[in-house]
């Protein structure tokens, strides 16, 4: 089972698969910091049934100041853990968005080695709509062992970016909505400028998504990113405002036949707020 998971299942598999031994779930909501809303407290009141809490406000790195930066390997491996999400478990993250952090939590667990991992494709609004059960209160999990290997190839630092923009030897696709790209609509974290990376493209990541909030078939993603410019076939680092619907885009150019995406972990939330990196506009 765990060798076999696709990066994406539907809400039927998941449903197959309640009470599978094998299977963990996660959910993986995150609220922007401009959203009244509190995960935990969601989380609490509903979730899918054997679900754990999976928070990526906590689970980075509390030593940088950016909001959520990989932690070190045995702070992930801690931490996952806990959760029960061990070796040799097979991992499933959904959100209430549809699909936005969830690819987060999907992300991360393949930086530490974890093929296992899926996204519940449409999410808990799917869910609902289809009236599958929920459950509320506490997760208790049975503790587990996670042994991580790191893949430094998923992941860009600034310095990295900065070489791929100036040499064209990387497509850098942000994730952000074009008023945000171009600078037309202000950054909601305080202290960042307004604009894009000189040379980045823009695919907004709703834009994968069908009415549903479903991902858009294969061939669809495709047509998606040449639309904006990018060439699947060169090398692709993703990015956003803060690392998270960067993991959208690498999601989706996973389900494309492209599963070696990296992400920019520090995004525009490190670009922006910085006096020695150029910005464009428009």
């Amino acid at each position: 089972m765990a060798g076999d998971l696709p990066p994406l299942v539907s809400t039927q598999w998941l449903y197959d698969h309640l009470g599978d031994p094998q299977i963990r779930i996660v959910d993986g909501t995150y609220f922007l910091p401009n959203v009244p809303r509190d995960a935990r407290a969601e989380f609490a009141e509903r979730h899918i049934p054997g679900a754990v809490w999976f928070d990526i406000d906590d689970i980075k790195d509390h030593r940088n100041p950016l909001p959520h930066m990989l932690p070190d390997l045995e702070g992930f491996a801690a931490r996952a853990g806990a959760l029960g999400l061990g070796d040799g478990t097979a991992i499933v993250a959904y959100d209430v968005h549809g699909l936005m952090s969830a690819a987060r939590v999907w992300w991360m667990f393949r930086v530490f080695g974890h093929d296992a991992v899926a996204v519940l494709d449409g999410g808990l609004p799917k869910w609902r709509r289809e009236g599958r059960p929920l459950a509320s209160g506490p997760a208790t999990p049975e503790p587990a062992v996670f042994t991580p290997h790191f893949r430094p190839g998923l992941v860009r630092s600034l310095d990295a970016v900065r070489h791929e923009l100036a040499t064209e030897s990387a497509e850098v696709v942000d994730a952000r909505s074009a008023a945000r790209f171009s600078g037309a609509e202000a950054e909601f974290r305080p202290g960042l400028k307004s604009g894009h990376m000189p040379g980045a493209k823009n695919l907004p990541f709703g834009d994968l998504f069908a009415a549903d909030g479903s991902f858009r078939p294969p061939a669809e993603i495709a047509a998606r990113f040449r639309a904006a410019g990018v060439d699947p076939g060169r090398p692709v680092t993703t990015t956003c405002g803060s690392g998270v619907t960067a993991c959208v885009l690498a999601l989706g150019l996973h389900q494309i036949g492209k599963p070696d995406a990296a992400v920019y972990d520090g995004s525009w939330s490190e670009w922006g707020a910085r006096d020695d990196t150029p910005i464009a506009t428009g």
